[in-house]
């Protein structure tokens, strides 16, 4: 028996070669990503800026694309269609990261009630630079300190505090019971409190310096009014 001729994928139209794709050919989905990959990696690294995080993103969206390329109709190119796949999928990545920065930004104040006062007083309500260079370093620990918690405890932290799932939601999710999510959550808050407390004391003991211009204006002042 004479062995089936092997096609020539180059000369292979989209619908054809996606046809070999969504029947998992080797030959097709090499051809395929060899093809794209530069168009895909640019098109992503534009969006997120970090070369290891694109190249995360474009072989997640051809994961997904190929996936679901029985939805390929024909209407663009293969390239444009996939594309279109890596581009959403490197937007998805950088809302993802700004939820998690949003929450982490929120979370650091609810988690540190005993410094809320320290933290929004005196200086804080002054430049604009020393507010987002206080809340970054304020969100830098606060990242170090969830990653040393225990992972159970980092999980259900996360998915409540930082994902913002319901109680119910991180239970389903990771197949445990409600009063067991409470209590993680609660010992993960507590840890971190524990964990946190010395580093802010030590952050917030030189953190929003008062000295030069400022220092001088206001002694000016007060020399002013007390000694006419």
């Amino acid at each position: 028996m004479t062995a089936a001729a092997r096609p020539d994928y180059e000369a292979l139209d989209d619908t054809v070669l996606a046809g070999l794709v969504g029947a998992r050919d080797p030959a097709a989905v090499r051809l395929v990503t060899t093809r794209n990959n530069q168009r895909l990696f640019r098109a992503a690294f534009a969006i997120l800026g970090n070369r290891a995080e694109a190249e995360d993103a474009v072989q997640t969206a051809y994961l997904r694309a190929f996936a679901a390329i029985g939805s390929f109709e024909g209407r663009s190119s293969l390239s444009t269609w996939l594309t279109r796949i890596a581009i959403n999928e490197a937007l998805g990545r950088v809302r993802a990261a700004k939820r998690r920065r949003a929450a982490l930004d929120g979370t650091s104040v609810t988690i540190l009630d005993d410094y809320r006062e320290k933290l929004m007083q005196g200086s804080m309500s002054g430049a604009a630079p020393d507010k987002a260079r206080a809340r970054a370093e304020l969100r830098a620990m606060m990242e170090a300190a969830i990653a040393r918690l225990p992972e159970p405890f980092r999980l259900v932290f996360v998915l409540r505090e930082i994902e913002g799932l319901s109680v119910e939601e991180v239970a389903e999710t990771l197949a445990l019971v409600p009063a067991t999510v409470k209590t993680r959550h609660l010992r993960a808050r507590r840890r971190l409190q524990e964990m946190l407390a010395p580093e802010v004391k030590d952050a917030l003991t030189g953190s929003f310096p008062f000295a030069g211009a400022d220092c001088e204006s206001l002694t000016e002042r007060v020399v002013k009014a007390f000694c006419p």
